[in-house]
C-alpha cells in the first residue's frame, strides 16, 4: 500500500438534506485523523480544504437540488484528487456529503483507466444512494451518487471524468445497506449491483460478505473505499445526517476496516457525511478516524 497519504477537506453540504456535513473535515482533523495515521509511519500531507460555491438552500429544480453548485464542487473534487493520484500519492477526501463521491470516484476511474488498473469500489454506507431525479422525494443530490457514476443521471455530473460511465456497475460491492427507496431497488437491481446488505450481513456474518466483497482482488487492482459514516449502527455513530438504526457494531466495523487493510490494495478513500452539529462531543468522528486507522494497519489483534 502507497504510504504517502494527502488529505483534502470538502467542505460542503451541498448536496445533503441537513446542514452540518460542511464542517466534517474540521472535525476529522480535531479528532487527529493526521498524526494518527503518521503514527504508522506513513508520511501524511494536509492539502487543507478545497473552495467551491456556498449552499443557497434552496429547494429541487428538475428534481436536483442545488445541481449547478454541486457540479461545481464535484469538478474541483474530481481535479484534486486526479492530481494526487497522478503524483503518486493515496488520496483521503474528508467531506462533505456523499454526493461528493461522484467527482471523487470519476477521478480513481480515470486514473484506473490511464494506468490500466481495474478498480473495485467498495461503498459502506446505510444507502444505496441510487436514486435519480424521477424517483427522489427530496432532490438531494448525496442520495444519487452511485446512480451518476454508473451513467444515469444529469449530463453535467456523469460526464465529469470524461468518460460515460465512470462506473462499470460491476465494479462496485455496496455494504452494510439498510434504507433504500422502492424504485431505488429495482434500479439497483437493474443495475446489477452486488450488494451485501444487514440482512445478508446477519445471516452469513461480516467476514463472509467481505470474503465476497474483496474477491479477485490482485495486484493489479486499485481499491478505492466510499465510506459513508452512516455505515455504522447510529448507537455508535449519531454524528450524521441521515441516521439508520441497525447497522454494523464497532466490532463488525473494525473486521470490515482490517480484512480491507489485509488485501494491501487501498489505494484511495472517501469519508463523507460526518456531521459535528448532530454528534456528541465528536465522537463519532473519533470512532471514524479509529476504524480509518485500521483501514492503515492498525490491528486489534495479537498477530505478528
Amino acid at each position: 500500500m502507497n504510504n504517502r497519504i494527502s488529505l483534502i477537506g470538502a467542505p460542503t453540504d451541498i448536496g445533503a438534506g441537513s446542514r452540518g456535513a460542511s464542517m466534517g473535515p474540521e472535525a476529522l482533523r480535531v479528532a487527529n485523523i493526521g498524526p494518527v495515521l503518521a503514527s504508522h509511519g506513513l508520511e501524511v500531507l494536509d492539502r487543507g480544504n478545497l473552495a467551491g460555491p456556498a449552499n443557497p438552500w434552496l429547494p429541487p429544480v428538475d428534481g436536483y437540488r442545488h445541481l449547478n453548485e454541486v457540479v461545481a464542487w464535484n469538478q474541483t473534487v474530481h481535479d484534486a484528487v486526479h492530481a494526487e493520484l497522478h503524483a503518486g500519492r493515496l488520496p483521503i477526501l474528508l467531506g462533505g456529503d456523499h454526493s461528493l463521491g461522484i467527482g471523487s470516484i470519476s477521478a480513481v476511474a480515470r486514473h484506473c483507466r490511464e494506468t490500466g488498473k481495474k478498480l473495485r469500489v467498495l461503498w459502506l454506507d446505510a444507502h444505496a444512494d441510487f436514486n435519480t431525479n424521477a424517483l427522489t422525494p427530496s432532490g438531494n443530490l448525496h442520495g444519487m451518487p452511485v446512480a451518476c457514476l454508473c451513467g444515469q443521471g444529469p449530463r453535467a455530473l456523469v460526464e465529469i471524468g470524461g468518460t460515460v460511465p465512470a462506473l462499470n456497475p460491476k465494479s462496485i460491492r455496496q455494504i452494510g445497506i439498510r434504507s433504500v427507496d422502492p424504485g431505488e431497488k429495482r434500479l439497483v437491481h437493474d443495475a446489477g449491483l452486488e450488494v451485501f446488505d444487514m440482512r445478508y450481513i446477519d445471516e452469513m456474518g461480516m467476514r463472509h460478505a467481505m470474503e465476497l466483497a474483496l474477491a479477485t482482488i490482485d495486484a493489479h487492482t486499485h481499491l478505492h473505499v466510499s465510506f459513508d459514516v452512516d455505515f455504522l449502527d447510529a448507537a455508535i455513530a449519531p454524528g450524521v445526517g441521515t441516521t439508520v438504526q441497525g447497522g454494523p457494531t464497532y466490532r463488525e466495523a473494525q473486521l470490515c476496516m482490517e480484512m480491507i487493510a489485509d488485501t494491501g490494495a487501498l489505494a484511495s478513500l472517501d469519508v463523507m457525511e460526518l456531521n459535528p452539529a448532530l454528534d456528541v462531543r465528536n465522537g463519532t468522528a473519533i470512532v471514524a478516524v479509529d476504524l480509518i486507522e485500521s483501514l492503515f494497519g492498525k490491528s486489534t489483534l495479537m498477530r505478528a
